[in-house]
């Protein structure tokens, strides 16, 4: 498979990985799983730090995709085709339909800020 379109198929994976999340019939492995990649896909806080040259975007071309292929072995195939056709419909027009998935991410960034703060002072 080409690069572009490994990269595009992510686009509609990391989703359709989110909603398999909130689905039962999806393995308690595959939670698991799908749970580390969207929080390390969401999070703002890298492996290595992007601003260090060419290794900074590294992990995100090489660790991301393996999370994301290694999750997609868990989940049984007819569920993640469903679930990837409910995920074509997240994304409009570049943009997020639904930004609030975001808010717990950013209020645990905001929890640990605090709590480092607190134990600085």
């Amino acid at each position: 498979m080409e690069f572009k379109t490994r990269a595009k198929k992510l686009k509609t994976d990391i989703p359709a990985l989110f909603l398999s999340l909130k689905d039962k019939k999806t393995p308690i492995l595959a939670k698991i799983f799908a749970g580390i990649t969207v929080v390390y896909a969401l999070s703002p806080i890298d492996l290595v730090p992007d601003f260090i040259p060419v290794l900074g975007y590294l992990d995100d071309v090489i660790l991301l995709p393996m999370l994301v292929a290694l999750t997609i072995r868990f989940i049984p195939d007819e569920l993640l085709e469903e679930k990837r056709q409910q995920a074509k419909g997240i994304w409009q027009n570049g943009n997020p339909k639904k930004w609030y998935y975001a808010i717990p991410i950013v209020l645990i960034w905001i929890l640990i800020i605090v709590l480092i703060l607190k134990a600085v002072m």
